[in-house]
């Protein structure tokens, strides 16, 4: 161990070593320096198991291998569990972490729950355990340019926001395991699934509370062929979702999910009473201007952050995401960057937008939290 005795080195477990699971033991290892060590994992799917043990045995980390995150907890060799399985089962995983004779600190890939019912119960049954630290895995608002633009609006250069828009044009979902998230009922729906990073992210730049959602999205292009167990998949591949926040704030996502010929996969745009900004990825570029200097005004910025040792899949914000929860774990940290009610709060808007699309009309937020 480079940095630290191995007595101070922080075990990690990872639940669930599909193509996400592989991702956050990969960012660990490039951690390793900061005196991490990956020392088992639990998946009962034999594949996964085999290309992370893979992994690992390159890594030259020896780890236990279980079936179940119940073998994995009562094993009691982890401080920190990672749960990256199918989002149906995040609630039964950490309700089990929660109540766990022995403290495991926890990164809970998003979206927390499929449900505002199951992250609720998770939020509470949370309160009680003060030993844990709950981090959620809504990793963009690490991303450089994003964490950029967070830093300008903090930084009052915009004045008051009054809109953020922000466009993710991308490809298909990928094909996961058992083909699991082809259906709502497993991934609580593409504007829960994919979308609370960006539902989390208006709440940071609007600096408020949702109270109400309109949405309009249907399946138009994508796997539509796609036959599972006689079952055609029920996920939407485009929307429009309008949020409005207590502060008279709004955002607006626009989702297209068959847009492979495009330059940035998301563009935000943050408009406050004085100033615009923009955030680009991943070209990685920041604009930002005031209503004053007017367009010869604007300047741009290349957004880079020197502490990410491994760019992975999402631009390096997943090393960071775990060098941040690294810090609050070993500063003894009350809560984490990203806690519980952030959260639910995400998935809260995202199932407010999925059943507005099947109402037609408004969703309030107090409609989906009772």
């Amino acid at each position: 161990m480079s940095v630290m005795a191995a007595s101070n080195t922080v075990k990690y477990g990872i639940v669930g070593v599909g193509m996400m699971g592989r991702e956050h033991l990969i960012n660990l290892y490039h951690l390793r320096s900061e005196g991490v060590a990956v020392v088992a994992i639990a998946d009962p799917h034999l594949p996964s198991q085999k290309l992370a043990l893979d992994l690992a045995h390159s890594f030259n980390w020896p780890i236990k291998v279980f079936s179940g995150h119940r073998e994995l907890l009562d094993s009691l060799l982890c401080d920190v569990v990672v749960v990256s399985t199918p989002n149906m089962t995040h609630y039964q995983i950490l309700m089990d972490i929660i109540n766990h004779r022995k403290p495991h600190h926890v990164l809970v890939e998003k979206p927390l729950c499929t449900t505002v019912a199951h992250c609720k119960e998770v939020v509470n049954a949370a309160r009680k355990r003060q030993d844990m630290l709950v981090q959620v895995g809504l990793e963009y608002r690490y991303m450089p340019p994003v964490a950029k633009l967070i830093e300008i609006v903090k930084g009052g250069s915009l004045g008051q926001v009054k809109m953020v828009a922000i466009r993710e044009h991308r490809f298909p979902f990928l094909v996961k395991v058992n083909n699991w998230n082809r259906f709502n009922i497993n991934s609580g729906g593409t504007l829960v699934e994919k979308c609370c990073h960006f539902f989390d992210l208006m709440r940071l730049f609007a600096g408020a509370n949702p109270v109400r959602v309109m949405a309009s999205g249907a399946i138009d292009v994508n796997h539509k062929d796609e036959i599972y167990n006689g079952k055609v998949p029920d996920i939407i591949d485009n929307a429009y979702v309008i949020v409005e926040f207590d502060n008279g704030s709004r955002g607006m996502l626009d989702l297209c999910m068959f847009a492979e010929g495009t330059k940035n996969e998301q563009e935000i745009s943050v408009v406050g009473e004085i100033g615009k900004g923009e955030a680009f990825v991943p070209e990685s570029i920041v604009r930002f201007g005031t209503r004053v200097d007017g367009r010869n005004g604007v300047q741009t910025l290349k957004a880079e952050n020197d502490q990410i040792k491994y760019d992975g899949l999402h631009h390096g914000s997943s090393y960071l995401e775990h060098l941040h929860f690294l810090s609050a774990i070993r500063a003894k940290a009350k809560a984490p960057a990203v806690d519980l009610h952030d959260g639910l709060v995400s998935v809260a808007i995202g199932v407010a937008a999925q059943l507005s699309i099947e109402k037609g009309r408004f969703v309030t937020i107090e409609e989906v939290m009772n």
